[in-house]
C-alpha cells in the first residue's frame, strides 16, 4: 500500500477548517449553498509540500471544499490522472511519449521550478564533483571516497525508485542515463533521502533543492553551485518544471484550485516551500 502523505482531507480536518471558517462567516456565507467540491490530489513528493499547503490555505477561503492530498511519486499521480483515479496528479518530471500514448487528454499546467542537488553527509569533505566522476560513482565503478579527493572510505549509493520524478530528471541530466548500480540503496522520497544521507557518513544522494538544509551538503556539480538562482540561470544544468496534470481540460473545481496555485498567493507558497516562482 503506498504511503499516504500529509492527508489534508477527512472528516477531522474538514471540522477544523469548518470552525475555521465559521470564525470568519461573514467572508464566506455566500459560499453555504455552493455545491460541494472535493478534489483528490497524487504524485510527486516534490510538489507535495505545495500542494498541502495550498489546499489548506484554498480551503479556508472556499468552505464547500474538501481536498485531499497523497504522495506516491510521479509516475503514479500522472498514471491516476489517465486512469480518471485522481482529478489533478503532480509531476516533478515532464510526461513521458509512453503517458502521452496511454493518455493522450492529458493537459500540463507548469506551477513551478526546481532543481536536484547531489547530496553527501556535511562530515564528507568533498565540495563538488563532476559528471564524469558522478556517472562512475552511480555506475559502481568509483567505490572509495579516496578516488574523487575524499577520504579512504567506502560510498555508499543512495536512490530513487523507478516512479520517482527526481530521480527521472538525476538519471537525465545528471548521469545521461548511465547505469546505476545494484547495490544502490533505495529510498521512497525526498524526505527519506535526506534521512538517509544525514544518517551515513559515506553516503551520496539527490534531492530537490527545496529540501536542502544544514542536515546535508549539497555539492557543486560541474563547479557550479546547486541554489536556486543558478537553476533559474540555467547554469545549473540538474533543473526542471513542477507540475501539475488532469485528464482534459481542468473542470470549474479544478481549474479554481489550479488558478490559485499560479495567483500571487500561491506563488508565494512555492517561494515559502523553497521552490522557484514562475510569476
Amino acid at each position: 500500500m503506498r504511503k499516504v502523505i500529509g492527508l489534508v482531507a477527512g472528516t477531522v480536518l474538514l471540522s477544523i477548517v469548518l470552525a475555521i471558517s465559521g470564525c470568519i462567516s461573514d467572508n464566506n456565507s455566500n459560499q453555504d449553498n455552493l455545491q460541494p467540491a472535493i478534489l483528490k490530489i497524487s504524485g510527486s513528493t516534490t510538489v507535495l509540500p505545495i500542494i498541502e499547503e495550498s489546499a489548506k490555505k484554498f480551503m479556508t477561503e472556499n468552505r464547500n471544499y474538501m481536498i485531499e492530498v497523497s504522495g506516491g511519486g510521479s509516475g503514479l499521480g500522472i498514471k491516476e490522472s489517465g486512469e480518471n483515479l485522481n482529478n489533478i496528479g503532480m509531476s516533478s518530471r515532464d510526461v513521458k511519449k509512453s503517458e502521452f500514448e496511454s493518455y493522450p487528454s492529458l493537459k500540463v499546467h507548469v506551477i513551478a521550478k526546481d532543481g536536484v542537488a547531489i547530496i553527501i553527509n556535511p562530515e564528507n569533505p568533498i565540495s563538488g564533483l563532476t559528471k564524469e566522476q558522478t556517472i562512475k560513482i552511480y555506475a559502481g565503478e568509483i567505490t572509495n571516497w579516496k578516488d574523487v579527493g575524499g577520504p579512504d572510505a567506502p560510498i555508499n549509493v543512495y536512490t530513487r525508485d523507478e516512479q520517482s520524478g527526481t530521480r527521472e530528471v538525476f538519471f537525465e541530466k545528471a548521469i545521461s542515463k548511465a547505469d546505476i548500480t545494484k547495490r544502490a540503496v533505495v529510498v521512497a522520497s525526498n524526505g527519506a533521502m535526506k534521512a538517509s544521507v544525514r544518517a551515513d557518513k559515506n553516503g551520496i544522494g539527490y534531492l530537490s533543492i527545496g529540501y536542502l538544509d544544514e542536515a546535508v551538503k549539497g555539492v557543486k556539480f560541474e563547479g557550479v553551485e546547486p541554489t536556486e538562482e543558478n537553476a533559474l540561470s540555467g547554469k545549473y544544468i540538474v533543473s526542471r518544471d513542477l507540475l501539475v496534470v488532469t485528464n482534459g481540460d481542468p473542470n470549474p473545481s479544478e481549474k479554481a484550485f489550479i488558478d490559485f496555485l499560479l495567483s500571487n498567493r500561491g506563488q508565494e507558497i512555492v517561494k515559502e516551500k523553497g521552490y522557484m516562482q514562475i510569476k
